[in-house]
This record gives C-alpha cells, sequence and structure tokens, in this order.
C-alpha cells in the first residue's frame, strides 16, 4: 500500500495580511497530480486542515476541490482535526463528502479504526483527533496533560490492533519531544503545564503520522512530521515544502521517501543599512519573492515599508535591528527630564527617549547649539 502523509494545510490562513489561497490550491494541484503519478491509495491529512475553528466559505470550497481532485486521481482520503480546526465544522464536512473521503474527528472513535485492504490483508487506519484534556476529564478519568491523552488514545489503539492484528498506521496531531517548532508560528499546545508528547507514546504501530510542526521532521524511521505545504512565516524559509511517501509492503512499513511540492513565491530575509538593501544590485534576485527587511541603521527610518516595496512589491515585513546595541537608562524619561540642567540636557534627554539611546549627533549638536545661542540672544535683546 502506497501512503502519502501530509497536514497542516491551514486553509484560510493569511501572510502578513495577504490570503495565500490562490498559492494553496495551486500547490495542492500539484500535490494531487502527484498521487496521480505516484499511484497512491491513500492520502492522510493530519489536522490543522482550516487555520480557523469558523473559516469562510471560499475555504471551504478549496477543501472539497482539494479532497475531491484527490478522489478523482485514484485514493482514498483520511483526514483528521488540529487544534485550529473546529471538530464539530470539519466532522459536518465528511456528510457532504463522497465515498472514499474520510473525515475522523470524534474522541469516541480513537480506538476504532478505518481499514483499507491491499494485495497483502488489512492496514487499520487509526485517526486521533486533536484531544483537548479538559473536555475528556469526564471520559477519561485522570487525563490532563496532552501526554495524557495522547498515551490513553494510543493504549487503545494497541489494544484494539492486538485483537484485530495487521498492519496499522495512526495519525495524531500534537507536540512530539526532540522537535523544533516554528518560533511564534504553531499555536501552543498546552494544558497543565505540559505540552510535550514523549516519542515512546508512539510504539506499536508501523507509522505514526503527525501534524502540527510546519516543517518535516523525522523522529524515528516510522514516526514522523510532514509539515504544510506552503511557508506560513519568514521564519520557515529555509525549510523544504512537501509530503512523506510511504510503502508497506506484507510486513510493514518498506520505505519512506520525501516529495517535494513546489514554492510558488520563495522567502526572502534581507539585513543590512536600509540605503543599501534600497540600492544594491546585489538584492535584485529578492525583486520577486516575499520579503522581510531587518535594517541596522541606528535610527528609525522614516516611511520604510512604502520605500522598500517601491522596489521590492512583495515585501511584507520590516524590522528596525540596529547593530549598535545601547545600554538602556534606568532611569524614566520623567526623572531624566527632571534631572537637565541646561537646555542643551533637556533636548538631549527628549532625542535619547525617542531614540533609542542616541542623542544628537554632532553635526546636530552644531545646529542645536546655534539655535539656543540665538534664542539667548534675542532674549537679550528683548
Amino acid at each position: 500500500m502506497r501512503i502519502l502523509h501530509t497536514s497542516d494545510w491551514h486553509i484560510g490562513r493569511t501572510f502578513h495580511g495577504h490570503s495565500t489561497l490562490d498559492a494553496l490550491r495551486d500547490v495542492l494541484d500539484e500535490l494531487i497530480a502527484q498521487v496521480r503519478a505516484r499511484d497512491v491509495d491513500v492520502v492522510i491529512v493530519a489536522g490543522d486542515v482550516f487555520d480557523s475553528a469558523t473559516p469562510a466559505a471560499a475555504c471551504y470550497s478549496l477543501l472539497s476541490d482539494a479532497l475531491r481532485g484527490i478522489a478523482d486521481a485514484g485514493a482514498r482520503v483520511v483526514v483528521t482535526s488540529g487544534n485550529h480546526d473546529s471538530a464539530a465544522r470539519l466532522g459536518f464536512q465528511a456528510g457532504l463528502l463522497r465515498d472514499g473521503i474520510h473525515v475522523l474527528t470524534d474522541p469516541d472513535a480513537v480506538g476504532t479504526p478505518l481499514t483499507i485492504d491491499d494485495d497483502h490483508g488489512p492496514v487499520h487506519f487509526y485517526g486521533i483527533p486533536y484531544l483537548e484534556p479538559a473536555l475528556l476529564r469526564h471520559r477519561w478519568e485522570g487525563v490532563r496533560t496532552q501526554a495524557a491523552v495522547l498515551g490513553r488514545a494510543m493504549d487503545l489503539v494497541r489494544t484494539d490492533l492486538a485483537e484485530r492484528g495487521g498492519r496499522s498506521v495512526a495519525i495524531a496531531h500534537c507536540f512530539a519531544a526532540g522537535v523544533e517548532p516554528t518560533p511564534h508560528l504553531e499555536r501552543d499546545i498546552q494544558q497543565g503545564g505540559l505540552d510535550v508528547v514523549p516519542l515512546s507514546t508512539f510504539d506499536g504501530v508501523d507509522y505514526m503520522a503527525l501534524g502540527h510542526i510546519h516543517g518535516r521532521q523525522r523522529l524515528a524511521e516510522n514516526v514522523r512530521y510532514a509539515g504544510a505545504p506552503l511557508h506560513y512565516s519568514f521564519g520557515e524559509g529555509d525549510k523544504p515544502r512537501g509530503s512523506w511517501l510511504i510503502d508497506l509492503d506484507a510486513d510493514g512499513l518498506s520505505t519512506v521517501e520525501w516529495l517535494a511540492l513546489p514554492v510558488p513565491r520563495r522567502l526572502v530575509t534581507l539585513r543590512g543599512p536600509l540605503a543599501e538593501i534600497l540600492e544594491d544590485a546585489g538584492y535584485a534576485t529578492a525583486e520577486d519573492a516575499w520579503v522581510c527587511v531587518e535594517y541596522t541603521d541606528d535610527l528609525p527610518e522614516a516611511d520604510p515599508l512604502r520605500r522598500l516595496q517601491q522596489r521590492f512589491p512583495f515585501c511584507a515585513k520590516v524590522v528596525h535591528a540596529p547593530t549598535l546595541v545601547r545600554t538602556a537608562d534606568p532611569r524614566s524619561y520623567v526623572e531624566r527630564v527632571r534631572a537637565a540642567r541646561t537646555d542643551r540636557e533637556l533636548v538631549e534627554a527628549f532625542l535619547s527617549h525617542v531614540r533609542e539611546g542616541q542623542g544628537a549627533s554632532e553635526r546636530e549638536a552644531e545646529i542645536l547649539e546655534d539655535v539656543l545661542d540665538e534664542r539667548v540672544r534675542q532674549e537679550a535683546l528683548a
């Protein structure tokens, strides 16, 4: 049996205010082409299908088109819910889809597999939707953490599998031990102060398809994250996009291959003085990419995003990251003003406050002295 493991589509997510629906549609069209070309039997979507619990109508349309496209390409589809999804809304979608598309969102069905046969016999697919400990305490006594609920769920899987026999694939959406998330991207899954699920939790199945982490990860030969099909933050810019192609033979896991997906628009981070980034011909290759600029000038520049977008139309993020890091004055602005004994010191206190610790430059100091001297002269003549 040939299985394609994907996850974290995040349909409806924006990228710095820009819609990603068209880009995601193009990428999923390529995924469908891979399903057809590689004779994939089953496609897994391991949670976070939508980015929001209340997706817009266009998001449902994209999902329906993608799932039907996969089915038309000859594969069955197994979808589970993630922490971004509304399990109820995603589960409602299941009733509107045709045979061969399975949306698994019911915690009570965790230990009951979807069984699909191939030439070697049955393969049992155990879909584990995102499990919120607070909502399961009345069903599963004593569960208060993600580690506990995933442990209980996998116990149910192993118990059922021991009775059925055969090969098995489990699907879950969680933060497993041994992975590094993209900072500020994957929403924390935390309950009771523990958000990490030990790798041993996933013992006992031929393949464990995980979702939640946006970059591909191999925790063990049979335990992997596929990551998201699109880049959703600049922190992901160097992470490849794609899916795991899994082959099961008569004895279980046979081979695992990475299938890359196209990147609709590259993500580039440029760092340096603003004037250099605006003028240097060496940055020409970034003019058609999504661009994040970290400009290193000592002082903030006026309207940097508008100026950068004149050269880089897809500049989406600008960060002032001065090279010189000044030691913060422990005094408050009011305290510095009160401590000023002269007009020059008063102006210096203001400039230092609004310019991240930098007072007047040498030329500014000369102008300031001229202005203050002229004021003294005018007062003397009055």
